[in-house]
Protein backbone atom coordinates (compact mmCIF):
# COMPACT_ATOMS: atom_id res chain seq x y z
CA UNK A 1 0.00 0.00 0.00
CA UNK A 2 3.23 2.08 0.56
CA UNK A 3 4.20 1.66 -2.37
CA UNK A 4 0.88 2.21 -4.24
CA UNK A 5 1.00 5.68 -2.35
CA UNK A 6 4.67 6.38 -3.63
CA UNK A 7 3.35 5.79 -7.36
CA UNK A 8 0.38 7.07 -7.33
CA UNK A 9 1.76 10.50 -6.08
CA UNK A 10 4.89 10.99 -8.89
CA UNK A 11 2.40 10.27 -12.30
CA UNK A 12 4.50 9.14 -15.07
CA UNK A 13 5.59 10.33 -18.31
CA UNK A 14 2.92 11.03 -21.32
CA UNK A 15 4.48 8.39 -23.19
CA UNK A 16 4.73 5.70 -20.29
CA UNK A 17 1.00 7.18 -19.69
CA UNK A 18 0.40 5.67 -23.30
CA UNK A 19 2.45 2.93 -22.80
CA UNK A 20 0.68 2.16 -19.75
CA UNK A 21 -3.15 2.08 -21.38
CA UNK A 22 -1.93 1.15 -24.73
CA UNK A 23 -3.97 -1.59 -26.01
CA UNK A 24 -3.57 -3.66 -29.75
CA UNK A 25 -6.77 -2.47 -31.46
CA UNK A 26 -7.19 -5.15 -34.35
CA UNK A 27 -10.67 -5.18 -34.44
CA UNK A 28 -10.68 -5.90 -30.68
CA UNK A 29 -9.62 -9.69 -31.40
CA UNK A 30 -5.99 -9.53 -29.71
CA UNK A 31 -5.59 -10.56 -26.24
CA UNK A 32 -6.06 -8.71 -23.47
CA UNK A 33 -2.92 -7.47 -21.58
CA UNK A 34 -1.78 -8.96 -18.66
CA UNK A 35 -3.10 -5.84 -16.46
CA UNK A 36 -6.55 -6.47 -17.69
CA UNK A 37 -6.46 -10.05 -16.78
CA UNK A 38 -5.48 -8.73 -13.46
CA UNK A 39 -7.91 -6.53 -13.33
CA UNK A 40 -10.60 -7.96 -14.53
CA UNK A 41 -10.53 -10.70 -12.53
CA UNK A 42 -10.65 -8.53 -9.06
CA UNK A 43 -13.78 -6.99 -10.74
CA UNK A 44 -15.44 -10.34 -11.07
CA UNK A 45 -14.51 -11.26 -7.65
CA UNK A 46 -15.56 -8.08 -6.10
CA UNK A 47 -19.18 -7.77 -8.03
CA UNK A 48 -21.28 -10.05 -5.15
CA UNK A 49 -20.08 -7.36 -2.66
CA UNK A 50 -20.24 -4.24 -5.10
CA UNK A 51 -22.25 -2.08 -2.46
CA UNK A 52 -19.60 -2.88 0.67
CA UNK A 53 -16.91 -2.30 -1.48
CA UNK A 54 -18.35 0.81 -2.35
CA UNK A 55 -19.13 1.98 1.34
CA UNK A 56 -15.84 1.06 2.46
CA UNK A 57 -14.74 3.18 -0.08
CA UNK A 58 -15.74 6.22 0.81
CA UNK A 59 -14.98 5.04 4.46
CA UNK A 60 -11.52 5.70 3.42
CA UNK A 61 -11.79 8.46 1.58
CA UNK A 62 -13.67 10.57 4.23
CA UNK A 63 -11.72 9.46 6.89
CA UNK A 64 -8.46 9.59 5.22
CA UNK A 65 -9.13 12.80 3.78
CA UNK A 66 -12.18 14.91 5.22
CA UNK A 67 -11.39 17.77 3.92
CA UNK A 68 -12.69 15.84 0.42
CA UNK A 69 -16.38 15.68 2.21
CA UNK A 70 -17.80 19.09 1.70
CA UNK A 71 -17.37 18.03 -2.67
CA UNK A 72 -20.28 15.16 -1.96
CA UNK A 73 -23.67 15.94 -1.31
CA UNK A 74 -24.80 15.90 2.26
CA UNK A 75 -27.06 12.85 1.65
CA UNK A 76 -24.63 10.30 -0.31
CA UNK A 77 -27.40 7.98 -1.20
CA UNK A 78 -27.65 10.06 -4.58
CA UNK A 79 -24.46 9.31 -6.07
CA UNK A 80 -23.26 7.11 -3.59
CA UNK A 81 -21.66 4.52 -6.30
CA UNK A 82 -21.24 6.96 -9.04
CA UNK A 83 -17.89 7.95 -8.29
CA UNK A 84 -16.57 4.25 -7.36
CA UNK A 85 -18.41 2.57 -10.58
CA UNK A 86 -17.04 5.12 -12.89
CA UNK A 87 -13.40 4.23 -12.24
CA UNK A 88 -14.15 0.66 -12.19
CA UNK A 89 -16.24 1.12 -15.47
CA UNK A 90 -12.84 2.83 -16.72
CA UNK A 91 -10.52 -0.06 -15.42
CA UNK A 92 -12.67 -2.09 -17.18
CA UNK A 93 -11.74 -1.22 -20.73
CA UNK A 94 -8.06 -0.44 -19.80
CA UNK A 95 -7.53 -2.50 -22.98
CA UNK A 96 -9.59 -0.36 -25.20
CA UNK A 97 -8.26 3.33 -25.58
CA UNK A 98 -10.89 4.63 -28.40
CA UNK A 99 -13.55 3.77 -25.93
CA UNK A 100 -11.53 4.67 -22.61
CA UNK A 101 -9.92 7.86 -23.22
CA UNK A 102 -13.02 9.98 -24.76
CA UNK A 103 -15.00 8.55 -21.45
CA UNK A 104 -11.89 9.89 -19.17
CA UNK A 105 -11.70 13.20 -20.81
CA UNK A 106 -15.44 13.51 -20.76
CA UNK A 107 -15.16 12.59 -16.53
CA UNK A 108 -12.64 14.84 -15.84
CA UNK A 109 -14.17 17.59 -17.22
CA UNK A 110 -17.08 16.89 -15.80
CA UNK A 111 -15.90 16.72 -12.44
CA UNK A 112 -14.59 20.26 -12.60
CA UNK A 113 -17.78 21.52 -11.20
CA UNK A 114 -17.50 19.36 -8.11
CA UNK A 115 -14.32 21.18 -7.78
CA UNK A 116 -12.32 18.39 -8.11
CA UNK A 117 -8.63 19.41 -8.47
CA UNK A 118 -5.67 16.97 -9.32
CA UNK A 119 -4.71 17.24 -6.24
CA UNK A 120 -7.96 15.09 -4.85
CA UNK A 121 -6.68 11.80 -7.36
CA UNK A 122 -4.01 10.44 -4.67
CA UNK A 123 -6.69 10.30 -1.91
CA UNK A 124 -9.41 8.48 -4.29
CA UNK A 125 -6.64 5.88 -5.74
CA UNK A 126 -5.91 4.95 -2.15
CA UNK A 127 -8.97 4.54 -1.13
CA UNK A 128 -9.82 2.58 -4.29
CA UNK A 129 -6.75 0.11 -4.01
CA UNK A 130 -7.79 -0.04 -0.25
CA UNK A 131 -11.46 -1.28 -0.80
CA UNK A 132 -10.03 -3.69 -3.73
CA UNK A 133 -7.81 -5.28 -1.49
CA UNK A 134 -10.30 -5.51 1.60
CA UNK A 135 -13.14 -7.81 -0.84
CA UNK A 136 -10.61 -9.14 -3.36
CA UNK A 137 -8.78 -11.48 -1.02
CA UNK A 138 -8.50 -14.31 -3.82
CA UNK A 139 -7.69 -12.43 -6.78
CA UNK A 140 -5.21 -9.80 -4.65
CA UNK A 141 -1.32 -9.83 -4.32
CA UNK A 142 1.08 -7.46 -5.47
CA UNK A 143 0.88 -8.06 -9.18
CA UNK A 144 -2.47 -7.55 -9.13
CA UNK A 145 -2.13 -4.12 -6.61
CA UNK A 146 0.83 -3.02 -9.62
CA UNK A 147 -1.80 -3.89 -11.93
CA UNK A 148 -4.28 -1.44 -10.38
CA UNK A 149 -1.98 1.24 -9.40
CA UNK A 150 -0.45 1.17 -13.14
CA UNK A 151 -4.45 1.63 -14.58
CA UNK A 152 -5.37 4.06 -12.09
CA UNK A 153 -2.49 6.43 -12.68
CA UNK A 154 -3.10 6.25 -16.45
CA UNK A 155 -6.46 6.96 -15.78
CA UNK A 156 -5.87 9.67 -13.28
CA UNK A 157 -3.72 11.32 -15.46
CA UNK A 158 -6.08 11.79 -18.91
CA UNK A 159 -8.72 12.99 -16.15
CA UNK A 160 -6.19 15.39 -15.07
CA UNK A 161 -4.92 16.92 -18.01
CA UNK A 162 -8.87 16.76 -19.83
CA UNK A 163 -9.38 19.01 -17.03
CA UNK A 164 -6.23 21.61 -17.42
CA UNK A 165 -6.80 22.18 -20.93
CA UNK A 166 -10.89 22.24 -20.57
CA UNK A 167 -9.84 24.74 -17.81
CA UNK A 168 -8.54 27.21 -20.42
CA UNK A 169 -11.40 27.47 -22.52
CA UNK A 170 -14.50 27.47 -20.75
CA UNK A 171 -15.45 27.78 -16.55
CA UNK A 172 -16.10 25.02 -14.74
CA UNK A 173 -19.89 25.40 -14.17
CA UNK A 174 -22.29 28.32 -14.95
CA UNK A 175 -25.15 30.55 -13.58
CA UNK A 176 -28.21 30.50 -14.99
CA UNK A 177 -31.14 32.45 -14.32
CA UNK A 178 -34.69 30.41 -14.91
CA UNK A 179 -36.90 32.94 -17.08
CA UNK A 180 -39.84 30.57 -17.30
CA UNK A 181 -41.32 27.89 -16.14
CA UNK A 182 -44.11 25.86 -17.85
CA UNK A 183 -45.98 23.66 -16.22
CA UNK A 184 -47.03 21.18 -18.82
CA UNK A 185 -48.91 18.46 -16.96
CA UNK A 186 -48.58 18.18 -12.84
CA UNK A 187 -45.43 16.04 -13.64
CA UNK A 188 -43.69 18.00 -16.16
CA UNK A 189 -42.28 21.09 -16.67
CA UNK A 190 -40.21 23.02 -19.32
CA UNK A 191 -37.90 25.33 -18.02
CA UNK A 192 -36.10 28.00 -19.82
CA UNK A 193 -32.98 29.78 -18.63
CA UNK A 194 -30.37 32.17 -19.65
CA UNK A 195 -26.60 31.47 -18.89
CA UNK A 196 -24.22 34.27 -17.06
CA UNK A 197 -21.96 33.59 -19.86
CA UNK A 198 -21.65 32.37 -23.90
CA UNK A 199 -22.58 28.45 -23.42
CA UNK A 200 -21.95 26.44 -26.97
CA UNK A 201 -23.23 23.61 -27.53
CA UNK A 202 -25.02 21.28 -30.19
CA UNK A 203 -29.00 20.28 -30.89
CA UNK A 204 -29.47 16.67 -29.40
CA UNK A 205 -26.62 17.29 -26.52
CA UNK A 206 -27.34 17.64 -22.39
CA UNK A 207 -25.98 19.25 -19.56
CA UNK A 208 -26.33 19.25 -15.74
CA UNK A 209 -27.79 21.18 -13.43
CA UNK A 210 -27.90 21.59 -9.54
CA UNK A 211 -30.46 23.73 -7.71
CA UNK A 212 -30.09 25.77 -4.96
CA UNK A 213 -32.20 23.54 -3.01
CA UNK A 214 -29.98 20.28 -3.28
CA UNK A 215 -26.25 21.75 -3.18
CA UNK A 216 -23.64 19.50 -5.01
CA UNK A 217 -26.45 17.08 -6.25
CA UNK A 218 -26.43 17.33 -10.44
CA UNK A 219 -29.10 15.70 -13.24
CA UNK A 220 -28.36 15.29 -16.64
CA UNK A 221 -30.79 17.09 -18.21
CA UNK A 222 -31.39 17.34 -22.80
CA UNK A 223 -31.26 20.56 -24.46
CA UNK A 224 -35.09 20.63 -25.83
CA UNK A 225 -34.18 23.20 -28.77
CA UNK A 226 -31.39 24.06 -30.80
CA UNK A 227 -28.65 26.78 -30.18
CA UNK A 228 -31.00 30.46 -30.00
CA UNK A 229 -29.61 33.60 -31.23
CA UNK A 230 -30.85 35.16 -27.80
CA UNK A 231 -28.78 32.68 -25.61
CA UNK A 232 -31.49 30.88 -23.83
CA UNK A 233 -31.50 27.02 -23.26
CA UNK A 234 -34.49 25.30 -22.52
CA UNK A 235 -35.06 21.73 -20.51
CA UNK A 236 -37.72 19.41 -20.50
CA UNK A 237 -38.21 17.63 -16.79
CA UNK A 238 -40.40 15.28 -15.86
CA UNK A 239 -40.64 15.06 -12.20
CA UNK A 240 -40.25 11.09 -10.53
CA UNK A 241 -40.57 9.91 -6.97
CA UNK A 242 -37.83 10.67 -4.50
CA UNK A 243 -35.95 12.89 -7.89
CA UNK A 244 -34.47 15.34 -5.59
CA UNK A 245 -33.65 17.77 -8.63
CA UNK A 246 -36.02 17.13 -11.05
CA UNK A 247 -39.03 17.49 -7.98
CA UNK A 248 -36.96 21.05 -7.17
CA UNK A 249 -37.41 22.12 -10.67
CA UNK A 250 -41.00 20.77 -11.62
CA UNK A 251 -42.45 22.30 -8.30
CA UNK A 252 -39.99 24.72 -6.84
CA UNK A 253 -38.37 26.41 -9.79
CA UNK A 254 -39.72 29.74 -10.31
CA UNK A 255 -38.45 32.34 -12.54
CA UNK A 256 -35.81 34.80 -10.96
CA UNK A 257 -34.40 31.48 -9.59
CA UNK A 258 -30.53 30.86 -10.28
CA UNK A 259 -29.47 27.46 -11.33
CA UNK A 260 -26.04 25.89 -11.49
CA UNK A 261 -24.90 24.36 -15.47
CA UNK A 262 -21.79 22.26 -16.18
CA UNK A 263 -20.54 21.84 -19.57
CA UNK A 264 -22.81 20.45 -22.66
CA UNK A 265 -21.94 16.43 -22.99
CA UNK A 266 -23.26 13.70 -25.67
CA UNK A 267 -22.59 13.04 -29.00
CA UNK A 268 -26.14 12.17 -30.32
CA UNK A 269 -25.88 14.45 -33.32
CA UNK A 270 -26.64 15.59 -36.60
CA UNK A 271 -23.98 14.54 -38.99
CA UNK A 272 -24.27 17.70 -41.46
CA UNK A 273 -21.81 16.48 -44.02
CA UNK A 274 -24.19 13.45 -45.51
CA UNK A 275 -28.18 13.80 -47.07
CA UNK A 276 -29.44 10.15 -45.17
CA UNK A 277 -32.76 10.35 -43.77
CA UNK A 278 -33.47 10.71 -39.90
CA UNK A 279 -35.66 7.72 -37.97
CA UNK A 280 -36.29 9.31 -34.48
CA UNK A 281 -37.59 7.30 -31.28
CA UNK A 282 -38.42 9.92 -28.33
CA UNK A 283 -39.84 8.61 -24.97
CA UNK A 284 -41.32 10.89 -22.75
CA UNK A 285 -38.94 13.93 -21.96
CA UNK A 286 -36.51 12.19 -24.06
CA UNK A 287 -38.88 14.06 -27.06
CA UNK A 288 -36.48 16.84 -25.85
CA UNK A 289 -33.35 16.39 -27.97
CA UNK A 290 -35.51 14.99 -30.74
CA UNK A 291 -36.96 18.29 -31.08
CA UNK A 292 -34.11 19.72 -30.46
CA UNK A 293 -32.47 18.05 -33.59
CA UNK A 294 -35.90 18.94 -36.29
CA UNK A 295 -34.44 22.58 -35.44
CA UNK A 296 -31.24 22.02 -35.97
CA UNK A 297 -31.98 19.97 -39.51
CA UNK A 298 -34.13 22.86 -40.45
CA UNK A 299 -31.81 25.65 -39.15
CA UNK A 300 -29.20 24.14 -41.78
CA UNK A 301 -31.87 24.23 -45.02
CA UNK A 302 -31.83 20.78 -45.48
CA UNK A 303 -35.21 18.85 -46.47
CA UNK A 304 -33.94 15.12 -45.25
CA UNK A 305 -36.40 12.98 -44.65
CA UNK A 306 -37.09 13.03 -40.60
CA UNK A 307 -39.77 10.66 -39.04
CA UNK A 308 -40.11 11.32 -35.39
CA UNK A 309 -41.54 8.39 -33.11
CA UNK A 310 -42.71 9.83 -29.96
CA UNK A 311 -43.82 7.81 -27.14
CA UNK A 312 -46.21 7.88 -23.84
CA UNK A 313 -48.25 5.98 -21.37
CA UNK A 314 -51.25 8.05 -22.17
CA UNK A 315 -52.19 10.78 -24.38
CA UNK A 316 -52.07 13.44 -21.52
CA UNK A 317 -48.30 12.30 -21.19
CA UNK A 318 -47.73 13.52 -24.97
CA UNK A 319 -47.30 17.38 -23.68
CA UNK A 320 -45.59 18.54 -26.43
CA UNK A 321 -47.57 16.79 -29.55
CA UNK A 322 -48.97 20.25 -30.60
CA UNK A 323 -45.32 21.59 -30.80
CA UNK A 324 -44.23 18.73 -32.61
CA UNK A 325 -47.13 18.53 -35.37
CA UNK A 326 -46.72 22.38 -35.78
CA UNK A 327 -43.09 21.45 -37.11
CA UNK A 328 -44.45 19.04 -39.15
CA UNK A 329 -47.00 21.77 -40.69
CA UNK A 330 -44.03 23.59 -41.32
CA UNK A 331 -41.78 21.23 -42.60
CA UNK A 332 -42.58 19.13 -45.25
CA UNK A 333 -39.45 17.07 -44.97
CA UNK A 334 -40.59 15.22 -41.28
CA UNK A 335 -43.23 12.92 -40.18
CA UNK A 336 -44.66 12.74 -36.56
CA UNK A 337 -46.10 9.73 -35.03
CA UNK A 338 -47.06 9.50 -31.49
CA UNK A 339 -47.53 6.42 -29.87
CA UNK A 340 -49.21 5.49 -26.74
CA UNK A 341 -49.40 2.65 -24.70
CA UNK A 342 -47.81 1.16 -20.78
CA UNK A 343 -45.18 -0.87 -22.40
CA UNK A 344 -43.10 2.14 -24.17
CA UNK A 345 -39.82 0.04 -23.47
CA UNK A 346 -41.47 -2.42 -26.10
CA UNK A 347 -44.18 -0.77 -27.81
CA UNK A 348 -42.48 2.06 -29.19
CA UNK A 349 -39.44 0.13 -30.94
CA UNK A 350 -42.44 -2.26 -32.40
CA UNK A 351 -44.17 0.81 -34.04
CA UNK A 352 -40.91 1.85 -35.08
CA UNK A 353 -40.88 -2.05 -37.38
CA UNK A 354 -44.03 -1.81 -38.34
CA UNK A 355 -43.27 1.14 -41.06
CA UNK A 356 -39.93 1.87 -42.88
CA UNK A 357 -37.82 0.66 -44.79
CA UNK A 358 -34.94 2.16 -42.49
CA UNK A 359 -31.63 0.60 -43.60
CA UNK A 360 -30.63 4.16 -45.72
CA UNK A 361 -31.46 5.77 -42.18
CA UNK A 362 -29.78 7.26 -39.28
CA UNK A 363 -31.29 6.73 -35.75
CA UNK A 364 -31.61 8.61 -32.95
CA UNK A 365 -33.01 7.30 -29.78
CA UNK A 366 -33.78 9.19 -26.89
CA UNK A 367 -35.82 8.24 -23.45
CA UNK A 368 -35.64 5.90 -20.40
CA UNK A 369 -32.72 3.25 -20.58
CA UNK A 370 -34.81 0.70 -20.71
CA UNK A 371 -36.36 1.88 -24.23
CA UNK A 372 -32.95 2.59 -25.25
CA UNK A 373 -32.12 -1.06 -24.82
CA UNK A 374 -34.91 -2.23 -26.34
CA UNK A 375 -35.11 -0.16 -29.50
CA UNK A 376 -31.54 -0.67 -29.92
CA UNK A 377 -32.16 -4.39 -30.49
CA UNK A 378 -35.03 -3.65 -33.25
CA UNK A 379 -33.05 -1.54 -35.27
CA UNK A 380 -30.84 -3.91 -35.33
CA UNK A 381 -33.09 -6.27 -36.22
CA UNK A 382 -34.84 -4.52 -38.98
CA UNK A 383 -31.51 -3.75 -40.53
CA UNK A 384 -29.92 -0.36 -39.43
CA UNK A 385 -26.34 -0.63 -39.01
CA UNK A 386 -25.15 -0.39 -35.38
CA UNK A 387 -22.58 2.46 -36.40
CA UNK A 388 -25.81 4.04 -37.63
CA UNK A 389 -27.88 4.33 -34.11
CA UNK A 390 -27.01 6.79 -31.94
CA UNK A 391 -27.95 7.65 -27.91
CA UNK A 392 -26.84 8.61 -25.21
CA UNK A 393 -24.45 5.93 -23.56
CA UNK A 394 -26.77 4.00 -21.06
CA UNK A 395 -24.41 4.33 -17.87
CA UNK A 396 -24.98 8.01 -18.02
CA UNK A 397 -28.46 7.74 -18.28
CA UNK A 398 -28.80 6.77 -14.28
CA UNK A 399 -28.47 10.61 -13.99
CA UNK A 400 -30.91 12.34 -16.03
CA UNK A 401 -34.11 12.38 -14.45
CA UNK A 402 -33.18 11.79 -10.90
Amino acid sequence: MLEARHRMDAPPTRSARREAARIPSEGGTAEPSPDAVLIRRTLAEIAPVADRVTSYFYALVFTGHPEVRGMFPAAMDTQRDRLLKALLTAAEHIDNPEVLAPYLCRLGTGHRKYGTMAGHYPAVGEALVGALARFATQSWGPETEAAWVRAYTAISQIMIDAAAEDEVKAPAWWHAEVVSHDLRTPDIAVLTVRPDQPYAFLAGQYASLETPWWPRVWRHYSFASAPRADGLLSFHVKAVPAGWVSNALVRHARPGDVLRLGPPAGSMVVDHTTDNGMLCLGGGTGIAPIKALIEDVAGHGERRPVEVFFGARSDSDLYDKDTLLGLQRSHPWLSVRPVVGDGLAGQLPHAVGEHGPWSSYDAFISGPPAMIRSGVDELLRIGIPGERIRHDAVEELAGIAG
